[in-house]
């Protein structure tokens, strides 16, 4: 199988997202896509209600972008120490077995520790230090993961406790909830070397450039992504 690889560096996860919608919905290529250094923001899944997931109180202190992406999955707060690795693929699939892909995709790559996939979310033993969301097409699917390479516990303070929660939680705080990759990994960048070293030995990857996709992505198309506005 072809793959296009594109390696972004500090673009904005609004831009992002933006991306991946456009290759999801007007292309029929094969795309794993990352990004690292987006600046602060909260992303919410497609159907999040901010009043039940954003802390308003921290929020309004130091105000950040809060978006709406356009497939599911729960909220969280990114920054420059999150990784962002998505996979946007020709295919039918349903969610279980595209998480048992993914993970035996990255089983090599996260060989130095307990690796798991429990509900939608990757974890070092009980503690998680990746979520996912997906999107189906009928031939067409995408799954996109954020990593946590480091974080600062001060930023949770964003974030409500979610009305709903993996079962493996048992309502475990933030702190007790998450761990960070950066235990595991030197740099991001080493863990970035690997991932591609993995798509490498699996299958056919061409580099792309952000620059290379300027027409496709101006082909007209449904954008569900959004900044979402915060009273």
């Amino acid at each position: 199988m072809r793959i296009n690889f594109l390696s972004l560096t500090e673009v904005p996860i609004l831009n992002q997202l933006r991306i991946e919608e456009a290759l999801l919905r007007t292309g029929k290529e094969n795309w794993c896509l990352v990004n690292v250094g987006s600046p602060p923001a909260i992303v919410m899944g497609v159907s999040a209600k901010p009043d039940l997931v954003v802390n308003y109180k921290v929020y309004q202190q130091n105000p950040i972008p809060v978006i709406r992406r356009f497939s599911g999955g729960g909220t969280v707060f990114i920054d420059e120490q999150t990784l962002f690795v998505t996979f946007v693929l020709n295919g039918t699939s349903y969610p279980e077995k595209v998480l048992e892909w993914t993970h035996q995709f990255y089983r090599p790559i996260f060989n130095s520790f307990p690796f798991f996939v429990r509900e939608n979310d990757y974890t070092i033993g009980e503690k998680k230090f990746g979520g996912n969301a997906q999107y189906f097409r009928k031939d067409r699917f995408l799954h996109h993961t954020s990593f946590l390479f480091d974080y600062h516990e001060s930023n949770m303070h964003y974030l409500l406790f979610p009305p709903k929660t993996p079962q493996y939680r048992q309502g475990r705080s933030h702190q007790d909830f998450l761990t960070k990759l950066g235990a595991y990994f030197e740099t991001k960048q080493s863990l970035i070397d690997q991932i591609k070293r993995q798509l490498e030995t699996n299958y056919q990857v061409f580099p792309r450039t952000l620059a290379s996709l300027e027409e496709e992505l101006k082909i007209p198309h449904r954008q569900a992504t959004s900044l979402v506005k915060i009273l």
